[in-house]
């Protein structure tokens, strides 16, 4: 089988903003045009393509990463169709509960659409995503969005995006009227005004500018014409000469700059009022990259750990990532892989670097939502399921075993907020277990552990919202019927000071005995750069939280026992000193120690690790930390003292605020633990007029008060 399109007319995109900035109804729109679906679903109505979870559907939010593909002739170009490209689209979710489909996605996409809300600009979601997008390193394009909403101004979003994202952002196009005027766009490049008409827009109708308009087109197409000019050094000494490059060369030159990260081109528009989605379109052909525009992916070589490359064509050796595991009722377990070079077809073996085992590939499978299309061969670029991959989780390489790399791992946030939870009835005891590790086996932030003590389940997440889908999902897609406890914040032990401890366990019992002895230094662990973590010296190990650090001089520990040892330390960090909390950025350094050539093994050296870690902590002035969040509070002006007093009631530390329309937004910091139950306070205290959003800012330490009255709750 062939490829049946050329890599360079592929593009791999995801659709990212905040929370009701209307990312599903743009994608719903890129649908409609595209010919995939021949009805426009509106999310309101609970009929979008994207959104197909029955959870979904009723909440009128994204709640899990949808994949589809589509294809699109540019609207300049719609007589020629060599001009046709493939888009694969991921629609993602905006709540911050499941910022984890975001990240993820991210990993495997080469360019995003980023929305906004022509009203509220950039938000708290959309400087996350943009973060994200910034660690993947991948070009984006902005659309704002609802510019025929009330209080909308393209000017006041784009100075937001300016403000709070980047400078590198500049207009490409600004919008013909706006709120109920709002009837088209200009394009700056083009110099031409365009109209949508027809039922759903679907006529781009090209006209010349309106008079009232051209002075603010020239001043915004010279800033637009010199924010491109900069990017290119030759090109910027003939501007300055006094030629001004034709619209094909500022295309290239642009499209050069945005795979480059150096400019963030800015689009406008309304996609429930189907204005400007086409001209959007058009931009990801004109501008974001093919697979073979950006940088070769790379990775380690499995024996070796010498970095290795993959060039995204179908000649190399097969690699892919999977990013994402789902469960389909009619199929079992799919693996959402994308493709980084080479081909895989339907029925052949790939190899797993984590498992060290080889696993066959039953069905591959195009998905469009939750529809699905079984191919036979997929090619380098693309982004498919694959059905038959028993033991593959989320961020596994799946390679060719004769030629093995391991592509970078995708690191996820670690979950605040847990519950207790118990089945029912005995029936439903057995089914919980299994449901639960299928959903953590989907979601790497939900985590399912046992409470040592009590032997109760508790399940941990990234908000309230994440952990009852989850509880949902239980009861509908696996008919679990289960009791939760209230809502726990995930605390977290660490240490202030420096500190030494010696842990020696030595049992003798006839026979064989046992002997373990280390002695160990402690401190808080640093953070570093990029740069500084690659040039660690090699007898230091790191992962989130934890350094070992193995100074061990002449022999006196084995070197068989040292992997022991650093598995001692985690298990004793886990426990936690004040209220068994799990211990996080404590640097561990193993300098010293004996062994006895007949008692000592693995077990004696786990032990005295532990115990020595432990020791350590106390000495090292362990403190308590809590999630601490950023909150936004949308109220009307009149309600602003009651809601700042009641903030401050909370801990809370306020940063600033400013006006949005006719509204006032608080921005704070506010711990996770005096968040529970505040949408239903600030509801009565706003007349329901006020709404907030939060996410996860940072670990602080707690006050002492609090610190007590925790650790006496824990006893």
């Amino acid at each position: 089988m062939a490829r049946d399109y050329p890599l360079e007319k592929v593009r791999n995109i995801g659709i990212i903003a905040h929370i009701d900035a209307g990312k599903t109804t743009t994608t719903e729109r890129v649908l409609f045009y595209t010919g995939v679906s021949h009805k426009i679903g509106e999310v309101h109505d609970g009929e979008t393509t994207t959104d197909w979870m029955e959870q979904e559907r009723e909440r009128g939010i994204t709640i899990t990463s949808a994949a589809v593909t589509c294809f699109w002739t540019p609207t300049y170009a719609l007589t020629d169709k060599t001009k046709k490209h493939r888009f694969n689209i991921i629609d993602t979710p905006g709540h911050i509960d499941f910022t984890v489909e975001v990240k993820r996605s991210l990993r495997v996409l080469d360019g995003a659409v980023v929305v906004f809300d022509g009203v509220a600009g950039v938000e708290p979601q959309s400087e996350t995503n943009w973060r994200y997008a910034d660690e993947a390193k991948v070009p984006r394009i902005c659309f704002i969005n609802k510019l025929d909403r009330t209080g909308a101004s393209f000017e006041h979003s784009f100075a937001t995006i300016l403000d709070r994202l980047s400078k590198k952002a500049v207009r490409v196009q600004i919008p013909i009227g706006l709120e109920e005027n709002f009837i088209g766009v200009i394009d700056l490049l083009r110099m031409k005004a365009f109209y949508f008409e027809g039922e759903m827009g679907n006529k781009v109708i090209e006209k010349d500018i309106p008079e009232n308009l051209l002075a603010d087109t020239k001043k915004y197409h010279s800033e637009l014409v010199e924010k491109i000019v900069e990017t290119d050094e030759a090109m910027m000494t003939e501007y300055l000469e006094g030629i001004i490059p034709d619209l094909d060369v500022l295309k290239k030159t642009l499209r050069k700059a945005v795979i480059a990260n150096e400019i963030f081109p800015v689009f406008a528009g309304s996609a429930l009022k189907n204005k400007g989605v086409q001209l959007v379109l058009d931009a990801v052909v004109d501008y974001l990259p093919s697979p073979t525009d950006i940088p070769a992916i790379t990775g380690i070589d499995e024996t070796t750990e010498e970095p290795m490359v993959r060039h995204a064509s179908d000649a190399e050796p097969f690699s892919a990532l999977a990013f994402k595991v789902a469960t389909d009722p009619f199929v079992g377990q799919i693996i959402f892989f994308r493709v980084y070079s080479g081909t895989l077809t339907a029925g052949s073996y790939v190899y797993n670097p984590r498992t060290r085992n080889k696993e066959r590939i039953g069905r591959i499978l195009r998905m469009h939502a939750n529809d699905r299309e079984e191919v036979k061969e997929v090619f380098a670029g693309e982004i498919a399921a694959a059905v038959g991959l028993k033991d593959t989780i989320t961020s596994d390489t799946i390679c060719d075993e004769d030629k093995p790399i391991i592509l970078d791992r995708i690191v996820f946030p670690e979950p605040v907020i847990s519950l207790r939870i118990e089945p029912k009835t005995k029936a439903d005891q057995e089914k919980m277990g299994m449901a639960l590790n299928r959903l953590a086996q989907e979601d790497p932030t939900f985590k399912v552990t046992t409470d040592q003590e009590t032997g109760e389940t508790i399940i941990a997440g990234m908000g309230e919202l994440h952990l009852e889908i989850i509880v949902d999902r239980m009861k509908r897609e696996f008919t679990v019927e289960a009791n939760v406890g209230k809502p726990q914040v995930a605390y977290r032990e660490t240490i202030n000071g420096n500190a030494e401890a010696e842990g020696k366990y030595i049992k003798q019992s006839g026979g064989r005995g046992n002997y373990g002895h280390v002695k160990i230094k402690v401190k808080p662990m640093e953070m570093l750069t990029k740069e500084e973590l690659e040039d660690l010296p090699k007898n230091t190990k790191r992962s989130p939280g934890f350094e070992f650090i193995n100074t061990i001089k002449g022999g006196v520990i084995p070197q068989e026992y040292i992997a022991p040892c650093e598995k001692g330390f985690k298990e004793g960090l886990d426990r936690g000193i004040l209220a068994g909390f799990k211990m996080v950025n404590v640097s561990v350094e193993l300098w010293d120690g004996s062994y006895h050539e007949v008692d000592s093994n693995e077990m004696a050296f786990k032990i005295a690790s532990s115990m020595a870690v432990q020791d350590a902590c106390r000495r090292a002035n362990p403190v308590i930390l809590e999630p601490m969040m950023k909150v936004e509070v949308v109220t009307p002006d009149k309600f602003m003292g009651d809601v700042t007093g009641n903030l401050s009631s909370k801990r809370a530390l306020i940063e600033g605020m400013e006006d949005r329309g006719m509204n006032k937004v608080i921005k704070a910091i506010v711990p996770l633990s005096e968040m529970f139950g505040y949408m239903t306070g600030l509801r009565s205290m706003t007349e329901g007029r006020a709404s907030f959003t939060m996410e996860f800012f940072r670990y602080d330490i707690v006050p002492n008060n609090v610190a007590e009255t925790i650790i006496s709750a824990r006893k």
